[in-house]
């Protein structure tokens, strides 16, 4: 559930759209989710491999860490909670606001909003795993539900619109508007690799770990193809490129206006479940930060009855909720991709590194590995660094906000190192 709810919020009810309008044959439309899905499926593969060899708090951080240097693992905290982690979630937060208006017709503000489920559900966390987790999983199951109904009225229901279908809102095609389809389908698979923050605090994370990235990714490549034809067939390629809202419209055409205000309680309730999976596994890694002294002290505080990070987990919510006050959501989707994809391939690369210093070493340790890797494990750095580049190419003033917060981290680090050797 936490992979699924990490993977699955708002963008697969709009990112469809954003994909018919750079690539118009339905065959590659829905061959660019599932290229989309490969590439996560073999992070899934790379996550799970080294989740089974190195089974610490902080997840992607520790990885980082130990393959490289603690610099690369401190600009990976230091943007994923200044950039990464908490953008995303005040983006979400501000269209769980702005649905949320809608349905109940509320004159509140969408960025007061968003702030209040940000603090509501930063709190529930604060009680523990178990609380956070038994949210996560009632608001999936909620989520599935919304998308079952969207699939089913989508691929069953009486609304056929031939697939074949071309007109003159699409762009253009070819490979290179497959590239640039390729960016909101990979944005829309993030989030699979979360669950590996709170692999620290698992019973058996070497055999439940691998399972649940696995089982979740190959859950949302099912959901996402079939969603995305679902939108195809309800709208044709012309009527699903015209739209910003396919999801909506889809339920419209079926079942009218009641069916498009029963879509976007749906669309609510995943963004919702999106957050609640964000302030469960992130602050995590800021723990592991506080805990290697490279960031402040208390943020490494452990609630002695819960056993959760407390302090790092209102830090993340005040963060988020001061970014959803800007308002500026488009901006931070921006620059949050070219960050993001970046220390995806940079992760990726370091199972090459451990792999490295393992041969020879005799191991009887019986654990998944990564298919065909090192081919497999290559072609998803590749890909990764490729979405970067093409990100901060497409949307340089954006993407340069992440890229200068990252350099300001590498400016800020010697001095939480400085700080560490005085204090030794």
């Amino acid at each position: 559930m936490i992979v699924m709810g990490g993977i699955i919020g708002a963008g697969i009810f709009v990112n469809p759209a954003v994909v018919a309008r750079n690539v118009h044959p339905p065959a590659l439309i829905l061959g660019a989710w599932l290229m989309g899905g490969l590439i996560a499926l073999i992070g899934a593969f790379v996550y799970a491999e080294l989740a089974a060899l190195r089974p610490r708090v902080g997840g992607q951080y520790a990885y980082l860490r130990d393959a490289y240097h603690p610099i690369v693992a401190f600009l990976y905290g230091w943007t994923l909670l200044l950039v990464v982690q908490t953008g995303g979630m005040a983006g979400a937060g501000i269209i769980f606001g702005r649905y949320l208006g809608e349905l109940f017709g509320l004159s509140i503000s969408e960025q007061l909003l968003a702030a209040v489920a940000l603090g509501l559900l930063t709190v529930i966390n604060c009680l523990g795993v178990r609380a956070g987790s038994n949210v996560q999983s009632a608001l999936m199951l909620t989520k599935l539900v919304a998308i079952a109904l969207l699939i089913g009225v989508g691929c069953f229901g009486p609304i056929l619109t031939s697939l074949t279908e071309m007109g003159a809102t699409v762009d253009s095609g070819g490979f290179a508007g497959l590239s640039r389809a390729m960016v909101p389908v990979l944005f829309a698979y993030g989030g699979w690799q979360t669950a590996s923050f709170i692999s620290g605090e698992m019973r058996d994370p070497r055999r439940d770990l691998p399972r649940g990235l696995l089982i979740g990714v190959i859950g949302v490549i099912l959901c996402y193809v079939l969603v995305s034809y679902s939108c195809l067939r309800a709208l044709g390629v012309t009527g699903l490129a015209s739209t910003n809202i396919p999801a909506s419209e889809v339920m419209r055409r079926a079942l009218g206006e009641r069916g498009a205000h029963v879509i976007a309680a749906g669309i609510a309730v995943s963004t919702l479940g999106f957050l609640s999976q964000s302030i469960l596994t992130a602050p995590r890694v800021y723990y592991a930060m506080a805990r290697d002294g490279v960031f402040f002290k208390a943020v490494g505080y452990l609630n002695p009855r819960t056993q959760v990070p407390t302090v790092a987990i209102i830090l993340q919510g005040i963060c988020a909720a001061a970014i959803a006050f800007t308002g500026k959501y488009d901006q931070i989707l921006n620059y949050v991709v070219a960050i993001d994809v970046l220390f995806f391939g940079l992760t990726g690369a370091s199972l090459l590194i451990f792999r490295a210093r393992l041969q020879g070493k005799p191991s009887d340790e019986d654990r998944l590995r990564v298919p065909w890797h090192p081919v497999t494990t290559g072609l998803f750095v590749l890909a990764c660094w490729a979405i970067s580049i093409s990100t901060i190419f497409q949307f340089p003033r954006n993407a340069g906000i992440g890229v200068g917060i990252l350099a300001a981290g590498a400016l800020v680090y010697p001095l939480w190192r400085r700080q560490k050797t005085h204090e030794l």
